[in-house]
């Protein structure tokens, strides 16, 4: 099996070193925050005092880390124990920009880079479930694509546009907030009208929330918005929403009335509710 490093100990980056050594890896790992590492000593990794400690001799590096700056300080750090011909594994959610301008960096240094968010939190990652996409050289995906779909139940390879999977995680994370932010409106009307939350919640069962992205989002992305539901009466039902709310905090509606009331001032009223995307489609 081989021999390989984790950066960044954090809960998912923890699960996913317990994992690789439960698949008969010899894995180091590294944490700013030593006790993270220490703590899998039961599992079998390994601890390094530095990342260039954590990286040596080691066949493929995974990055597990907050934010561009502490890629870009770690890397640096583990620089000086990189072995040759290792394959750099960045599953951070990272800026698309920055992302592109370091992978050509490596790449014009030789260094061999994949950019690899994923979609899945630690018990996923243990169990080697949720999905991961991959940006990058072609020959180096096709070098560790076997070593990366042991980690994940769905392997997408997004292509060589180095920041391609980037700006996929950021829209898939921009989903599940927003759909946090939704649900959290939702139990806040369903709080002020005296109703469950579960009942609440149970009625988004009576319609197909992935036909509506598929149909109506994809109508969005064409700029189709032929209307099936108007906005200004869309925008009666937010105001129903909100007044229903009282002085409850919301945490998304608000924001939306006060985009459709600038689309309806627009012109934009008799257009369907999707046209709130109509500055991201329009050239």
């Amino acid at each position: 099996m081989a021999r390989i490093a984790f950066l960044g100990t954090g809960l998912l980056g923890a699960a996913f070193a317990e994992a690789a050594t439960a698949r008969g890896d010899t894995v180091t790992a590294w944490n700013r925050s030593a006790e993270k590492v220490q703590a899998l000593a039961s599992f079998g990794v390994i601890a390094a005092a530095t990342p260039a400690q954590a990286v040596r001799e080691c066949a493929r590096v995974h990055l597990v880390l907050k934010d561009d700056d502490v890629v870009e300080e770690v890397l640096a750090a583990a620089r000086p124990g990189l072995a040759s011909g290792a394959v750099i594994l960045d599953h951070t959610t990272t800026l698309p920009g920055r992302t592109a301008a370091r992978a050509a960096q490596f790449a014009a240094q030789g260094i061999k880079y994949l950019h690899c968010p994923v979609f899945m939190g630690p018990p996923a990652a243990r169990k080697a479930l949720g999905s991961m996409m991959v940006s990058g050289p072609q020959a180096v995906f096709d070098e560790v694509k076997a070593e990366l779909a042991k980690m994940t139940g769905r392997l997408e390879y997004c292509g060589e546009r180095s920041d391609l999977s980037a700006v996929k995680k950021l829209c898939g994370n921009a989903a599940i907030i927003g759909v946090s932010a939704l649900l959290a409106d939702i139990l806040t009307i369903a709080q002020a009208s005296g109703v469950s939350g579960e009942e609440a919640i149970s009625a988004l069962g009576l319609f197909d929330i992935n036909s509506t992205i598929s149909g109506r989002g994809m109508n969005m992305a064409k700029g189709n918005f032929a209307p099936s539901f108007e906005l200004t009466m869309a925008r009666k039902d937010v105001r129903l929403m909100i007044e229903t709310a009282g002085a409850r905090p919301l945490a998304a509606l608000p924001a939306i009335a006060a985009r459709m009331d600038q689309l309806i001032a627009a012109g934009h009223g008799a257009q369907d509710a999707s046209v709130l995307g109509i500055d991201a489609v329009q050239s």
